[in-house]
């Protein structure tokens, strides 16, 4: 079944709070996505954004507050939440001893759809794919694994997806593979829930921007708006020297050097 989009904020957080034991995690979170956006939340190790995104896919109990996900009440309503929706994690939920063709018809099938065979066609193409399509998955690199986990999680269509920290662990080359696949799902209408602590991740893909630090959003924006935070910049001459990341991707003779500029997060 795939669900269908309805009128509205893809998402609605209103107060919403999460507590283990005596450690409030969420105190309080408030936020709307548009549909068909790509939303960053962003923060620290331990800063909640895992916790928000268990509680919008149905996991995990609030505490207190509201969350809607295209439309549906995510306590009164988590099936209809759930048709809503695909979620990828911080790992790569693959099947290593499947080639990348057989894990897209095997979740092809499992969802019962007709001709999975040109569904998983079709996404390996989407994701620059094909040629690897036929081969095992243990022989794929970090990024084209990760590809493969998001194409999974698009099939049968649903309008809503979560990437939780997608970008973990990997280098700088297949970051940037993940970023274009995700700019890909946005392009084709899908609304997007990012976490990440990288920094320049969010600053590259994101409609809008919300910073989750001690369980609360301290601020919520578009990069622009984000910006006239800060008092206006000087003009300076400074010389502007490369990056190791644009060396990095210079040296392995990739044609995305241009595409980073900044580095500033770390690892999960």
């Amino acid at each position: 079944m795939t669900a269908q989009t309805i009128a509205g904020p893809a998402m609605r957080v209103r107060g919403l709070r999460k507590s283990y034991g005596k450690l409030d995690v969420l105190r309080g979170v408030d936020f709307d996505v548009a549909p068909g956006s790509i939303f960053a939340l962003l923060g620290s190790n331990g800063a909640g954004k895992t916790t928000t995104v268990r509680i919008l896919a149905t996991l995990l109990k609030a505490d207190a507050g509201t969350a809607s996900v295209n439309g549906f009440d995510v306590a009164a309503q988590p099936a209809r939440v759930r048709e809503s929706i695909s979620l990828t994690g911080q790992f790569a939920a693959v099947d290593e001893m499947l080639s990348g063709r057989e894990n897209l018809v095997l979740v092809a099938r499992l969802r019962h759809l007709e001709d999975p065979g040109t569904i998983a066609d079709d996404l390996l193409r989407r994701f620059s794919l094909s040629e690897a399509g036929g081969r095992r998955v243990s022989t794929y690199s970090g990024g084209m694994r990760r590809r493969l986990d998001i194409a999974m999680s698009l099939i049968g269509d649903s309008p809503v997806i979560f990437l939780d920290e997608p970008t973990a662990g990997l280098d700088p080359e297949a970051r940037i593979e993940v970023w274009e696949a995700v700019k890909e799902l946005a392009g084709h209408g899908t609304t997007v829930l990012l976490t990440t602590q990288y920094l320049e991740e969010a600053e590259h893909l994101a409609d809008r921007i919300a910073i989750l630090h001690q369980g609360r959003i301290i601020v919520n924006g578009t990069l622009t708006e984000l910006k006239q935070l800060f008092p206006p910049a000087k003009a300076e001459y400074v010389e502007k020297q490369p990056t190791l990341e644009e060396i990095f991707l210079a040296v392995i003779g990739g044609d995305q050097g241009d595409a980073v500029t900044t580095t500033t997060g770390g690892q999960e």
